[in-house]
């Protein structure tokens, strides 16, 4: 994420025709938030639309996973001395790429059904490295990026992936207990590829 000289919401250049991503929080607490890509310049060209929804959220879920994304969205904008943001009614533009993170983590929790099932999914979003996220970003949105694709392919796959077992915070505390291989414990793999 390079620093821009002036930005707006989440890091998001405040230049007309840039790419970003917007977050529409609306004032009436019953209606859903929706994540827009919005291509800027390069939209209307070669094909690429001006912008494309990429999901749309029940209010619930959204004020579940918030928090969590502003508050690692934050940390690396005072990292890079960008303006921090916060969640406000209306339009929220974001980063193109935290916009592309912001996106894997509603597509994992758009299907949960219990605020354990959220939990679980914010603390393994927040385990993954950014570059994890956008290259799982490229992945779904290439064959299920539209909102009414949740129940295809990668994106299916991102609910699983990252609501399956325990808060990673949780899982950190424990330590695995060694497993007996051919009669040793935790022997390498490649001895006993080797019949050592």
């Amino acid at each position: 994420m390079k620093q821009p000289e002036k930005t707006i919401g989440f890091g998001a250049p405040k230049d007309f025709g840039a790419h970003i991503f917007m977050v529409d929080v609306p004032a009436a607490r019953n209606r859903p938030v929706s994540i827009t890509e919005v291509y800027g310049y390069a939209g209307e060209e070669r094909g690429i639309p001006s912008k494309e929804p990429r999901v749309v959220l029940e209010r619930k879920i959204w004020m579940q996973i918030r928090d969590t994304a502003q508050r690692e969205f934050n940390r690396r904008l005072k990292a890079q001395k960008i303006k921090t943001g916060r969640w406000r009614v209306g339009q929220n533009p974001v980063d193109r790429l935290l916009g592309k993170e912001l996106c894997v983590l509603a597509w994992a929790a758009e299907q949960a059904q219990t605020d354990e099932e959220l939990l679980v999914i914010c603390t393994k979003w927040l385990a993954l490295r950014p570059e994890e996220r956008w290259w799982l970003f490229s992945q779904t949105v290439a064959e299920a990026g539209l909102p009414e694709d949740k129940d295809r392919g990668w994106r299916k796959a991102l609910y699983f992936a990252l609501s399956d077992g325990e808060p990673v915070v949780e899982a950190r505390k424990r330590r695995p207990r060694p497993r007996k291989l051919n009669g040793n414990y935790d022997m390498p793999l490649f001895a006993l590829l080797e019949g050592k």
